[in-house]
């Protein structure tokens, strides 16, 4: 990053915070039974797996592209770095709370938990 000014540092933590969204996004998608989608009256996992890991390579190469002497206010300005960050943003936003219900809890174990512990 030659040349880069304190505004120039600033945008691309900009663009490092949104690609940590995207793959804190993706590792929860991972998370999720398929089933859980289609309960919760959202679109397949399988879509949604592709448009985070879209996101998210869109992200790495965006927060990849200072090194090569990029200024990060232009990638900013582009429309695929702000898409990225919505596709994310609506999965965790909307999507996550819907299925969050339906993911395994207690390491897969049972669900059923007295005062002192599982039963």
């Amino acid at each position: 990053m030659a040349d880069f000014n304190v505004l120039d540092y600033f945008f691309w933590l900009l663009l490092l915070i949104a690609f940590v969204m995207e793959i804190w996004a993706l590792v929860d998608a991972l998370t999720v039974p398929q089933g859980a989608f289609a309960a919760a009256s959202k679109q397949s996992k399988k879509l949604w797996m592709i448009i985070l890991i879209v996101a998210t390579v869109l992200g790495l190469a965006h927060v990849a592209a200072p090194a090569y002497g990029i200024r990060p206010i232009g990638l900013l300005l582009g429309i695929l770095p702000v898409a990225a960050f919505i596709a994310a943003a609506v999965y965790l936003a909307d999507v996550r709370p819907a299925v969050a219900p339906y993911k395994k809890r207690n390491g897969g174990r049972g669900g059923s938990s007295g005062p002192y512990g599982p039963w």
